[in-house]
């Protein structure tokens, strides 16, 4: 199974070349390319959604807005409708009320955060896995510590399904080696499959700080059998302001 976490990049409008409009014939002929079995997005917003909807052949793609309203910006999953059956999809807060729409952490920025929750059948491998996609705060430390954790405690309670197989990606915003990402030390079930992939935000490598913030944690029967990241770049022209990172990933047999 070829799995993909891809900050797409907010459309904010002050990337000049690097403009979504821009990057979206690039996106698409990368995608097309790769053929990907799951993509987990972050970043989507509403027209950039509807965009994905209508352009990713094959694909559904599911989500849900961060706001009170149940708009703005979201993170996505795409997936390819001929392998992949959906067998339950969940949207929650990352906050001490989850099921309230726009809620947060005390301290964190005034960006909702939230996880896209999906639970899938490979039918091609006849596994059945689960798939959690996030983009912790940009701003509160203490936020992302438990935004991350609220995200391992849930999963580590929840037996629906059994112990199927679990994928917890995204944009954590936060390096492997701080000390937010401790709380990983709690769970030691959860396998940090990104831990070496090296810079994934480069910033368009205009000055900006390049950091390794995006990541892949695994659970169970999953094998992780290769790790790319997307580095395409065309005259200064690349894929988001953030390196895609390909997993090729084996599920195993369900526990």
């Amino acid at each position: 199974m070829k799995f993909v976490t891809f900050n797409i990049r907010y459309d904010c409008g002050a990337d000049g070349g690097n403009n979504f409009c821009h990057r979206k014939p690039f996106i698409l002929q990368k995608l097309k390319e790769e053929q990907p079995d799951i993509v987990c997005f972050q970043e989507v917003q509403p027209h950039v959604a509807e965009w994905l909807k209508e352009n990713l052949d094959g694909y559904y793609v599911i989500g849900c807005g961060r706001s009170e309203e149940l708009r703005g910006e979201q993170v996505a999953v795409a997936y390819r409708k001929e392998r992949m059956n959906l067998m339950k999809m969940d949207t929650y807060w990352l906050s001490e009320t989850p099921d309230l729409p726009g809620s947060r952490y005390p301290g964190q920025s005034i960006c909702p955060r939230v996880c896209t929750e999906a639970v899938f059948e490979d039918l091609q491998a006849e596994k059945v896995f689960r798939v959690v996609n996030t983009h912790l705060d940009n701003e509160g430390e203490l936020a992302r510590k438990q935004g991350l954790e609220q995200i391992l405690k849930k999963v580590a309670g929840d037996s629906f399904f059994g112990e199927v197989p679990v994928i917890i990606t995204g944009d954590f915003n936060m390096e492997p080696d701080w000390k937010e990402m401790e709380v990983l030390k709690k769970y030691p079930e959860f396998i940090n499959i990104t831990e070496d992939i090296g810079v994934t935000y480069h910033g368009y490598w205009k000055g900006n700080e390049q950091t390794s913030i995006d990541f892949m944690l695994v659970r169970g029967a999953v094998r992780c059998e290769g790790l790319v990241k997307w580095t395409d770049e065309e005259n200064g022209l690349y894929l988001s302001d953030h390196y895609p990172v390909c997993a090729m990933l084996s599920l195993e047999e369900n526990r």
